[in-house]
């Protein structure tokens, strides 16, 4: 089943989280805690402070999604998205934006504390015996909202699900390989003559070989035409230019992650062989190395 990456996406202003929803079912299966004066010895917290607390994200937890088309994937977050996430949920003064089970807004929620667990065992989730891992975003919440608190406390709702946009890592990879290719269209209508090199090695050719076969038998519906045009290249072993090279070093980098989930039908498989696969990124580390001691 497809595993998609969702990322923040910065040239976005409607990226990121817009709300909080209070769930009977949450997606990252992590049950808040209500924070009463018997469970915090720390502090002068009871139940009549309605607070509650849990996870808002954990980090490389898979989700199970399902489109309206009937088709089912996975969707996760890294480390790294959570905590943007968060930075930008309060940045943009959302800590009073509530739901309840994703459909009606509520007020008299507000997200008062809010931190990234850093260590699970000196962490404030271990007094609660909340196992979460590394990365993972926490916050509490305060319910002034009678009837909301009341669903809280009856079991009714058990934890908190995020409500936002963010961007899918592959599909945003191939908006800036359309990006890419009209650069290079540019370039070639303005005929700039750039250094160029062929020496990589076969297993480079082959895997882009193998990638244009693997998509003909999906219909060709992975890849855009620059990514197309780069598994030709490489496959007849033309000479590509240093900023090509800088391009699929680039996008082996970041796109491997899709490459290693191993399903030949998939797009990230499929596009990370029409671009040299592994062979070509350690050919394109390699050659740029060997160019700046030029």
């Amino acid at each position: 089943m497809k595993i998609i990456e969702l990322i923040i996406d910065e040239s976005d202003e409607t990226s990121g989280i817009e709300a909080i929803s209070l769930v009977e079912q949450p997606a990252i299966e992590s049950n808040f805690v209500a924070l009463n004066k018997h469970e915090l010895q720390l502090k002068e917290i009871d139940s009549e402070k309605r607070i509650l607390m849990g996870a808002a994200l954990i980090p490389d937890k898979s989700i199970y999604r399902r489109n309206e088309n009937g088709d089912e994937y996975y969707i996760y977050f890294s480390q790294q998205t959570v905590r943007r996430a968060s930075e930008l949920f309060f940045k943009k003064s959302n800590h009073q934006n509530a739901t309840f089970e994703h459909k009606d807004k509520v007020k008299g929620v507000t997200i008062v504390e809010s931190w990234i667990v850093e260590n699970t065992d000196k962490d404030k989730t271990a007094l609660y015996g909340m196992n979460v891992p590394v990365g993972t975003w926490m916050v509490s919440a305060k319910i002034d909202d009678e009837e909301l608190y009341a669903k809280a406390k009856s079991g009714e709702v058990k934890g908190f699900s995020i409500e936002g946009y963010f961007a899918d890592r592959y599909e945003m990879g191939k908006r800036n390989d359309a990006k890419e290719e009209i650069i290079e269209a540019l370039k070639d209508l303005l005929d700039i003559k750039a250094e160029s090199y062929a020496d990589y090695p076969q297993a480079v050719s082959n895997n882009a070989k193998r990638g244009i076969e693997l998509n003909k038998k999906v219909n060709n519906k992975c890849a855009t035409q620059v990514g197309k045009v780069r598994a030709q290249q490489l496959a007849n072993k033309e000479a590509v230019s240093v900023e090509t090279i800088k391009r699929m070093y680039s996008y082996l980098s970041r796109a491997e992650v899709y490459y290693e989930k191993g399903d030949q039908q998939d797009c990230g498989y499929i596009s990370y062989l029409l671009w040299g696969g592994k062979a070509g990124k350690r050919w394109a580390e390699s050659k740029l190395k060997q160019i700046e001691k030029k």
